[in-house]
């Protein structure tokens, strides 16, 4: 008769203690034991129940405690909200215990006031993502304890320790820090589970659950799938359990999801609407049968409820079936119950109908785990098309842009006039009104104003009219006679077909979710195959060119005029070298007699060394990415107060900034080398000041700060560095076209850009640097200048290593790789803008130095015609454009995979950030490039 009735609440007060990036073994494993005897005491001996909770990726915060507090799914753009969290308007547990008239206090991490503004009676947040406050963003939480515990205005309160996670990020889970944190937050946990039980009465007890909204990964950070980041403890600790006795057993897994539908019957609140957790049984199995019987149907007509309204055959699903079999049983044993039927019988009747319920529930719970989310389809089709009528555009301007004259010229003026334009406009705008008026879920396009609607088709329907007018016209010139019949088209070299194989390949594997998994073996094998593609080519330069071959081709030049027209529509920014094997040749025999032909002959087999020992620093991916490596050497601790290999890493760092300095100070001012030193001595005495090094003179770093003023005494020389290379930029472009002033601000500005990246990159990463400023150089001295590359090219071959560095560093296609802390170097507190800046930065910083470095390759050759830049900028946009705007087709195609959100989602993130990066290399380049009498 009271089924409608919510059921009342088990628990007076619930404390809800989430300590930010708490992984299940800190608190199940040996560190637990250890550090947080409280705990461990209460979870083997004490009334608790103790789970393993699993989390879904994204691992991050806001998602998490939306998971926590809706018990639903959150989509994976919440990666991207999680920095600006919005109001949660979706149906939570916490806007149902303010409607209840419950009185909820909150203390610490601030995204809670965001998602929940107005629900609090008190509150106080503590910024998230200053991620080098260990200490302050806790005890500001703490320091509320002692009041709020001893008042009786209260219902829920919820705490939110973030320096737990912090630490994580900063020095990684086995650093000296994380045991003192743990202790921290055991004896907190202490004083609220004994304040709890001093003031219970006869009445309800209190609850106190302790969880974590996620891990953390081997490195300390989180976002991905990988085991440390997704499981997470979660204790229920109430004097209404039953003390534990036994053996201690292995924690049950449960979801992360099911605190909210738990917590919902604890408190007696409405399960929130979109909830597809499982009540956590233990919590309840000390009621009597009929409550019991009572709290699984309520979550059962919850779950099946939400079936019905995402699924048309929802009639058809196990789950459903199970449960409605569940309730029928239900109602048998009501019927016995109410005819005061006590016998056994009624007991074993309601243990089955219980036992059908709770795999009605598991099965329900299942099936919406994994219903598919509903795509808006129509908005990505027309994203997609655009996207892939722009890089058609691209790929049809090849000839043109990589020509003589560098013109990309886009024929826009003629199909604005044309009837075909309005035609396909009409066409586009009839669609868009039949989708939009016929839709019956929500699209974000058709939400657009009509206005903007009608300029995206026009957009559409342009470049569509430009890509038909490109093709006539090549087809129209195809046909024309040629002038010089006899001078045939250009012949592809090896490079050439590695190129494009590479490219090829590369894109095909997009399509496989291990090949993303381990993206940076593609990039590793590709750069390694170049290596000793240009092996051959040396060895083809200096021993296969005989003095006959020499003659030869010194009496070809009496035709250089006539190949000089047909040139156009080659690759060739060199007019010494009107046939590239001409240039090749006489090239090689000035080389042959240098003294440098050996070096030159085993420069290749120096950039395989460095890239293997590359590879030993750092090791990413998923597959092997729990193998030690070198970088985990340097930093392991052997004890809570001492680095193992604190003192070798030290004098890593150091011997890495001296060879910093020595490599890219050759092309600077002596304003600027002077500066550079000063700088790169500021990069040490910041890492000793927060205790990753230690100075010579001594024994260990215990004097640890932030290292502010250090951070900012290298930022000014940073800052002070660019502001001379942007003066002498400016000064070329609008005083005076010498090109040594622009090649002298160029790279000024690029060891600006070095000095930054040696501050923002942990001290087992500056090699990385080391190694990509050593290469450059090899190659520059060694390789593209003897062989004589086209730009285009130079330009694959800069974003080939680019893209290699960027594993290098440690990277991968995981979120969980991307280093926090590099965005808080030097910030007293939270400023969103150059915490995001930085961090970026010093994720991209090798395909940022590479792209700058070709910049300045191009700008600083003198022998290079003047669209050499032009053809740099081009063929960088377009080895960018070809992967992302394919890897938007099959991650189009491949929505309903098994990882689409654990592997393809992260991936198609970096390569949105990559994209806003090379379009801002792009422009750069253009800016640079400022030549009247070219236009790019």
């Amino acid at each position: 008769s009271n089924w409608t009735k919510i059921p009342s609440p088990l628990f007076k007060k619930v404390v809800i203690v989430l300590i930010d990036a708490l992984r299940d073994d800190f608190v199940f494993g040996s560190k637990g034991k250890q550090f947080m005897p409280y705990t461990t005491q209460v979870v083997e001996k004490g009334t608790s129940y103790s789970f393993i909770a699993e989390a879904k990726p994204p691992t991050v915060t806001m998602p998490r405690i939306k998971a926590l507090m809706t018990g639903g799914i959150p989509a994976f753009i919440d990666v991207i909200v999680n920095l600006n969290s919005p109001a949660l308007l979706d149906d939570n547990l916490i806007w149902q215990a303010k409607t209840a008239g419950k009185r909820i206090i909150f203390y610490g991490d601030d995204t809670w006031v965001k998602l929940f503004p107005k629900h609090f009676v008190e509150y106080d947040g503590t910024t998230s993502f200053f991620v080098s406050d260990f200490t302050e963003v806790d005890d500001n939480v703490t320091r509320h304890l002692d009041r709020v515990l001893k008042r009786e205005d209260w219902d829920l309160l919820i705490l939110h320790y973030l320096g737990l996670d912090h630490i994580g990020h900063m020095t990684g889970p086995n650093s000296p820090l994380v045991g003192p944190k743990l202790h921290e937050m055991d004896n907190i946990l202490k004083k609220i589970h004994i304040s709890l039980l001093s003031k219970e009465e006869d009445s309800l007890p209190n609850l106190l659950v302790v969880c974590g909204d996620h891990g953390m990964s081997e490195t300390g950070s989180h976002g991905g799938s990988s085991e440390g980041e997704i499981l997470t403890p979660l204790l229920f600790i109430s004097s209404a359990f039953e003390k534990r006795s036994g053996p201690l057993t292995q924690p049950e897994l449960v979801q992360q999801t099911d605190l909210a539908s738990t917590l919902a019957v604890g408190l007696g609140l409405p399960i929130p609407r979109n909830s597809v957790g499982n009540l956590i049984f233990p919590v309840v199995g000390g009621r009597s049968m009929r409550e019991q019987l009572r709290f699984v149907h309520l979550n059962g007509f919850q779950l099946s409820r939400l079936l019905q309204e995402n699924t048309p055959a929802y009639e058809k699903d196990p789950g459903y079936e199970n449960f409605k079999i569940a309730e029928k049983s239900h109602g048998n044993w009501i019927k016995l119950y109410l005819e005061g039927n006590n016998s056994e019988i009624l007991l074993n009747l309601g243990k089955k109908v219980l036992k059908q319920y709770l795999e009605a529930l598991k099965t329900l719970s299942s099936s919406l785990s994994k219903q598919v989310a509903q795509y808006d389809m129509y908005s990505m089709m027309v994203g997609t098309v655009i996207v892939m009528e722009v890089l058609l555009l691209l790929l049809l301007s090849v000839p043109k842009a990589l020509s003589s004259r560098a013109e990309l010229h886009v024929p826009l003026s003629t199909p604005l006039f044309s009837l075909l334009f309005y035609l396909v406009w009409l066409i586009l705008c009839a669609i868009h009104v039949i989708v939009c008026t016929s839709a019956e879920s929500l699209c974000y396009f058709c939400s657009m104003s009509w206005l903007t609607a009608v300029g995206v088709m026009m957009l559409i329907s342009a470049l569509m009219c430009s890509i038909l007018s490109t093709v006539a016209k090549i087809f129209e010139n195809s046909r024309l006679p040629q002038r010089n019949p006899v001078v045939s088209s250009s012949t592809w070299s090896e490079i050439d077909v590695l190129i494009l194989a590479g490219t090829i390949g590369h894109v095909l594997s997009l399509g496989a979710s291990s090949f993303i998994e381990e993206e940076h073996q593609t990039w590793y094998f590709l750069i390694n195959t170049l290596c000793l593609m240009l092996c051959q080519e040396l060895c083809r330069s200096n021993f296969l060119l005989k003095e006959c071959d020499l003659q030869h081709s010194i009496t070809m030049t009496q035709n250089s005029d006539n190949t000089g027209e047909a040139s156009e529509c080659k690759n060739i920014d060199i007019p010494a070298a009107a046939d590239s094997k001409l240039g090749k040749a006489t090239t090689s025999a000035e080389f042959i007699k240098g003294s440098d032909k050996w070096i030159s002959l085993g420069s290749p087999w120096i950039i395989l060394i460095c890239c293997r020992l590359l590879r030993s620093l750092n090791q990413t991916g998923v597959q092997w990415a729990h193998r030690p490596d070198f970088g985990h050497w340097l930093t392991r601790q052997v004890s809570d107060l001492l680095s193992e290999h604190k003192s070798e890493l030290s004098f890593l760092a150091a011997v890495s900034l001296v060879m910093i300095f020595f490599l890219v100070q050759r092309r600077c001012s002596l304003v600027s080398k002077i500066a550079m030193a000063l700088g790169l001595l500021g990069v040490y005495s910041y890492r000793a000041a927060i205790g990753n090094v230690v100075y010579p003179w001594q024994h260990d770093s215990k004097d640890i700060s932030k290292g502010i003023t250090e951070a900012h005494f290298v930022y000014v020389f940073v800052l002070g560095i660019v502001f001379t290379g942007t003066k002498d930029l400016l000064k070329s472009q609008v005083i005076s076209a010498d090109s040594s002033v622009k090649s002298t601000g160029l790279w000024e500005l690029y060891s600006g850009l070095v000095l930054l990246a040696a501050l923002l990159f942990r001290p087992h990463n500056l090699p990385v640097l080391v190694f990509c400023l050593l290469i450059q150089t090899v190659m520059t001295k060694y390789i593209w200048r003897p062989l004589k590359f086209d730009a285009a090219q130079i330009s694959i071959m800069h974003y080939w290593f680019g893209q290699a560095f960027f594993y290098f560093q440690g990277n991968s296609n995981g979120i969980a790789t991307v280093d926090v802390s590099a965005g808080f170097v030097g910030l007293e507190s939270y400023v969103e803008v150059p915490a995001i800046f930085l961090t970026v930065f010093a994720t991209y910083a090798g395909p940022l130095l590479w792209a700058i470095h070709l910049l300045c390759y191009l700008s600083s050759e003198v022998s290079r015609n003047s669209a050499a830049v032009g053809h740099g900028c081009f063929c960088y946009a377009l080895m960018r454009s070809i992967p992302v705007a394919i890897y938007i087709v099959l991650v189009t195609a491949l929505r309903y995979h098994l990882f689409i959100w654990s592997v393809f989602s992260p991936k198609l993130l970096y390569e949105e950030v990559h994209v806003f990066i090379t379009a801002a290399i792009c422009l750069f380049f253009t800016a640079v490039d400022q030549n009247p009498t070219h236009k790019v």
